[in-house]
């Protein structure tokens, strides 16, 4: 059991805490390098007696935060209060000793009037399975005033006297400030589908609690990879891009430790440019990611080497260690060096935006020359595959979706690359499927992807939804992870992966300058939502029958590019008028400069 004696009650005194007495919410920045978060008042939406003088309270979903009590005259005077947080249930009561990095915490509390009580665990709690407390060293802190957060949806009150109201225990749960819950939308015909993105894009709002995109309450700091997965489901979330910047800049003062996560801080640049087109700020941090080609482990023949240490400790591959698909760690890598290819394109990119066009021409060179040994070193043509590294005979699903997600799988080894890849299912974590879908979405397997993102099994995001989840866990299920916390935003690729790949909404130009509409049925009958661009809201409806019907609403004046499916006897009407397109496989393309909603038809579909 807790000692009481080291709670902490947060009683409402003359200090900034008295403002979320009265107010609503209050914004506070925890610190001069992370965006502003607001704490807001929430109702449960449940509350049962579950034992004699024990009521159970039940807020929806978990948010990360602590309580406010507020007695009434009937009981203004109680003490001896005991408030149990906690994000998993047990026999119908908050689970005492959950598994893993699953949150439960006790604070006593005592009421005198009928003042406002602010009720937290203390900042010295230690959880029952030992694992840090909340407001360790190295963890990125909230603000002293708001007391405690810990990440719940059940609360238990043990001696409440009386009825206890909805009014009387409020939720003050941390967000962004900015975060605009209307600013995104996502629905189709598959039930289960939406309630994955309702499921991912719900995570990433919980998990701004600390200003900055973190890992997870486990250790509340950000790596590399996880901050470039919830940046990218930020940008097709919520239209404020203060946090993915916030994290970014943290990023290069504190790197991790990991040989693929240098690369996204390339790959967080690149993505901010292409949602803000802010030079300014490309040009101001684009030296600063110079060292994340990691030119030190440079071979002589253009490839990335592996140190000892590389090999045992940094080069990461996909964590934990157990969903690798079995990979074969060695000197030089597959995946390593598909990372810095990667890199290199999008920093020759970057720099002809920029207008360095000898630094544009000599990471093109390198990327052309890498990849060339990329293909002699790594693929093997008798399998049409390849393996983990080189002098490796071991193929991985890794080594051969990350190739795929990067563009770097040649026209003709892409059939049975890809026969490779589904063959495997859903081999890597949470964080890998992000690279597995992408490579799937990217090469004409939608269908393949969104089988994988919503089968039955432990290894999908349905089991996260079939098991009650309502923030993204950090491993597909408690045995993949013993140690894994239930709020970890690295989870959510199909906030962003179904609004891109599915609905269909892409920036064609850096600060979405030009739209790119493509979207991919994948046996869907219905779809429609709205992504957030800097320019305004972009919304897309579609209906998949013997017609493709689209309709479009978004920034008017905005050049639009339209992707479509198609047949070589389509015909394509935009508002009742033909229109010319240009046939491409089983795509048809062209493009138009709205000055209102548009409406298109394509016949001939299938």
């Amino acid at each position: 059991m807790i000692d009481r004696q080291n709670m902490e009650i947060l009683r409402p005194m003359k200090t900034a805490l008295q403002l979320l007495i009265v107010a609503t919410t209050v914004s506070v920045c925890s610190r001069s390098q992370a965006a502003p978060v607001t704490l807001v008042e929430q109702e449960p939406v449940k509350i049962t007696t579950v034992a004699a003088g024990v009521v159970l309270v039940d807020f929806g979903k978990v948010a990360f935060g602590n309580l406010k009590l507020l007695p009434s005259s009937t009981n203004s005077s109680a003490n001896g209060l005991i408030v149990r947080f906690g994000e998993a249930l047990k026999n119908g009561r908050v689970d005492r000793n959950p598994p893993g990095s699953v949150r439960y915490a006790e604070a006593a509390a005592s009421l005198h009037g009928t003042d406002p009580l602010v009720v937290a665990p203390s900042a010295k709690h230690e959880y029952p399975n030992g694992l840090p407390n909340v407001m360790g060293t190295g963890l990125i802190k909230t603000p002293k005033q708001w007391g405690v957060l810990i990440p719940f949806r059940w609360v238990e009150i043990e001696g409440w006297e009386g009825a206890l109201l909805p009014s009387q225990v409020l939720r003050l749960a941390a967000f962004a400030e900015g975060w605009d819950d209307h600013a995104a939308a996502f629905h189709s015909s598959n039930e289960m589908l939406n309630r994955i993105w309702d499921l991912c894009r719900y995570s990433l709002k919980a998990t701004t609690f600390a200003g900055l995109y973190i890992d997870g309450d486990r250790e509340r700091c950000p790596y590399e990879a996880d901050a470039y997965i919830d940046q990218i489901g930020c940008y097709y979330s919520d239209p404020d891009p203060r946090m993915a910047r916030d994290t970014f800049e943290f990023l290069l003062k504190h790197p991790t430790w990991p040989t693929e996560w240098a690369a996204h801080m390339i790959f967080m640049l690149h993505a901010d440019w292409m949602q803000t087109g802010d030079l300014n700020w490309l040009s101001s941090h684009f030296d600063l990611v110079k060292p994340k080609l990691l030119e030190s482990r440079l071979r002589p023949d253009g490839l990335i080497g592996s140190s000892e240490k590389d090999v045992q400790h940094n080069d990461i591959i996909d964590w934990p260690g157990g969903e690798r698909d079995g990979y074969k760690m060695s000197p030089c890598n597959t995946v390593v060096n598909a990372f810095t290819i990667r890199s290199l394109a999008l920093m020759a990119e970057m720099a002809r935006a920029l207008g360095r066009n000898q630094e544009a021409a000599d990471y093109g060179k390198r990327a052309e020359n890498a990849q060339r040994v990329f293909q002699e070193k790594f693929f093997d043509p008798q399998r049409g595959i390849y393996v983990d590294g080189e002098l490796i005979t071991h193929a991985s699903a890794h080594a051969n979706f990350i190739p795929l997600a990067f563009g770097l799988v040649p026209p003709e080894h892409g059939a049975s690359v890809i026969a490779y890849i589904k063959a495997k299912g859903m081999p890597c974590s949470v964080y890998g499927a992000q690279y597995l879908l992408e490579g799937l979405f990217q090469n004409g397997e939608a269908e393949a992807a969104l089988a994988l993102m919503a089968a039955p099994g432990e290894r999908s995001w349905r089991h996260m939804v079939d098991s009650g989840a309502t923030i993204t866990w950090e491993a597909w299920d408690q045995r993949f992870k013993p140690n894994q916390d239930w709020n970890h935003a690295w989870a959510t690729a199909p906030a962003n992966l179904l609004p891109r790949y599915v609905l269909g909404i892409l920036p064609a130009e850096p600060g979405w300058k030009s739209v790119l509409i493509r979207p991919n049925p994948a046996g869907l009958e219905t779809c429609q939502g709205t992504a957030p661009t800097p320019r305004g809201p972009v919304s897309v409806s579609w209906v998949n029958g013997k017609v493709f019907a689209l309709n479009l609403t978004g920034p008017s004046s905005t050049p639009v590019s339209f992707d479509l499916p198609g047949t070589a006897s389509s015909v394509v009407r935009v508002n009742g008028a033909v229109v010319e397109h240009k046939q491409t496989g089983v795509r048809l393309g062209f493009s138009l400069v709205p000055s209102g909603p548009v409406a298109i038809e394509v016949s001939g579909a299938h």
